[in-house]
């Protein structure tokens, strides 16, 4: 699975789904062959990888393809759920198993941006953040911006608190990506991350929403479906990096 968007406009991307396991906590060292199958399937060798340790935070990282900490597979940082980088060659790497995976590309300024939004980075607006890092720390215009939404839960299958829907009281228009049920609510990530990135600023038809859910479709991992043993979906973006044959 991968953006059509992206790729046309010179970002190479893949979705890794239930064939692979990014969970380290769960998985270990066998990661590393994940890792390795991803990028031999994805067919580009990044010179440089970059991930972060995963806390639903709105924290973005440069990566510039010496900093970082070394880590079992290329370079990492901590409390980070964003990472950003104007590098050819650097991949930039995040996880998931329901939460949204959002990409952002400037193909002039050649900048590409990647964020982990679960619903605690999306009511702090990690992806808004990054669009802000975009412009105002290396020059690219909102009507170049490329956006694509990765595959998150299905309204239907995410049931959340109030102190969810609560937590969007900032959101003006919260009503149309929540739906009321009994004392819960139903949320859509989807939605919820749109209405982020249109707000921002990115013209609509610049922005790519994958519809699959992972909650039903098999390819892919679910918290919510797979219990307390579930697996991590990853998405790894490359920008240039060497062709492998």
């Amino acid at each position: 699975m991968h953006s059509s968007l992206l790729k046309q406009h010179g970002l190479n991307n893949y979705i890794a789904g239930s064939d692979f396991n990014f969970r380290y906590q769960k998985v270990g060292k066998a990661i590393e062959k994940d890792i390795s199958k991803m990028i031999e399937e994805m067919k580009i060798e990044p010179v440089g990888l970059y991930s972060g340790q995963q806390i639903h935070s709105a924290n973005i990282a440069y990566a510039d393809g010496q900093n970082g900490e070394t880590f079992i597979y290329g370079r990492t940082f901590k409390e980070t759920d964003g990472l950003i980088t104007d590098q050819p060659g650097i991949g930039l790497f995040v996880k998931f198993a329901d939460c949204t995976p959002v990409v952002l590309f400037d193909p002039v300024k050649k900048v590409q941006a990647i964020v982990h939004s679960g619903w605690r980075g999306t009511t702090k607006r990690i992806s808004e953040k990054a669009i802000e890092k975009m412009t105002l720390e290396f020059g690219c215009n909102l009507d170049n911006l490329i956006a694509y939404l990765g595959p998150s839960i299905d309204i239907d299958h995410y049931e959340v608190g109030p102190e969810v829907y609560e937590a969007f009281q900032d959101f003006p228009n919260r009503e149309q990506f929540f739906r009321p049920s009994g004392d819960k609510y139903h949320l859509s990530m989807l939605e919820a991350n749109l209405d982020i990135l249109t707000a921002a600023g990115i013209k609509p038809e610049q922005i790519q929403v994958e519809r699959a859910s992972t909650f039903t479709e098999s390819t892919l991992h679910s918290a919510r479906r797979e219990g307390a043993d579930y697996g991590l979906n990853g998405m790894l973006t490359i920008m240039g990096g060497q062709t492998k044959e």
